[in-house]
């Protein structure tokens, strides 16, 4: 009698006992399964993704575009950076969605940034704040790596004003060498040329658009802002394009420019288009130019498999 009671309550024990391991296993089961599609997840490329109008300021106008493609990580999709012209005082980033649908096209392994910056008024001068802007969009992107997955190694596009901006800030400002390249088109380099030192309207201009308490007493501004003035052999490579008759930046801007970085053995290409300030070039020498900064984009800032 005490025998079977006690084999009925081993097998009560072991209907109580089942219940909980069965349980346990459906979780560990389940929970595998789950850590299983996580895992597959996590191996999936990251999709392409777009963000418009992304401050980095409190200024409305300090906003990028950014474009960032489809599989890119931290250890290899490094930066496209566009700067738009307008003579310092006006133009939008919308003036470089062309180069934006070009790049995307050509390299679709880099991400792409379509800057804005805070344009130069009689109270806001251009001249360091222009510079620090870009500084300030690369310093945000930098420090954003890891949540973007892109590598902070960037080179600079910029069109006529933007030009000057993007070879100044890295001949004076990109300490940290971040910057691989630069390409100019058409972008006033040497303000001390005579093309702007006799136009008496330009040296009123260049006195509005420097803000003098950003720099020493007794600075040359003429020569503080021309990137001419600026290289060293620290200086990045630089691809240059020029009209032969263009009336708003002479091509000896381009060839002081050229000199400067064949003299301090820094890599350069330079090219000069018939025509103005970009506007009336041919087709042809704008196929060219398309085709030499791909080439010069994939050696200087290539993308590592």
């Amino acid at each position: 009698m005490n025998v079977k009671g006690c084999k009925h309550i081993s097998m009560k024990s072991f209907h109580f006992l089942l219940i909980p391991l069965l349980v346990l296993s459906f979780l560990s089961v389940s929970c595998s399964s789950e850590g299983e599609q996580n895992g597959s997840q996590e191996e999936q490329p990251l999709l392409a993704k777009t963000e418009l109008n992304v401050p980095y300021g409190p200024s409305s106008q300090q906003v990028y575009d950014l474009y960032l493609p489809e599989g890119r990580s931290s250890t290899s999709t490094k930066v496209l950076v566009l700067v738009h012209g307008g003579g310092w005082t006006g133009g939008d980033k919308a003036d470089m969605q062309q180069f934006v649908t070009l790049l995307q096209q050509e390299h679709p392994n880099h991400a792409i940034v379509n800057m804005n910056y805070v344009l130069a008024t009689l109270s806001t001068p251009a001249f360091p704040n222009q510079f620090l802007d870009i500084k300030k969009v690369i310093e945000k992107l930098s420090a954003e790596k890891e949540v973007l997955q892109i590598q902070p190694t960037f080179g600079l596009i910029g069109t006529s004003a933007g030009a000057h901006l993007s070879l100044q800030y890295d001949y004076v400002y990109d300490t940290g060498d971040q910057v691989t390249f630069v390409a100019d088109i058409v972008g006033p380099t040497d303000f001390t040329d005579p093309f702007y030192a006799n136009d008496p309207n330009f040296q009123l201009a260049l006195e509005a658009l420097v803000d003098e308490s950003a720099y020493p007493p007794g600075t040359n501004y003429a020569q503080a802002v021309s990137p001419v003035f600026q290289v060293s052999n620290h200086s990045s490579p630089s691809i240059l394009f020029y009209g032969s008759k263009d009336p708003l930046v002479p091509l000896t801007n381009g060839e002081r420019l050229q000199q400067a970085l064949s003299q301090h053995d820094v890599t350069n290409s330079f090219s000069v288009y018939e025509g103005g300030h970009g506007d009336d070039w041919s087709a042809a020498s704008i196929a060219d130019l398309q085709t030499q900064l791909s080439a010069f984009i994939n050696v200087n800032l290539a993308i590592e498999d």
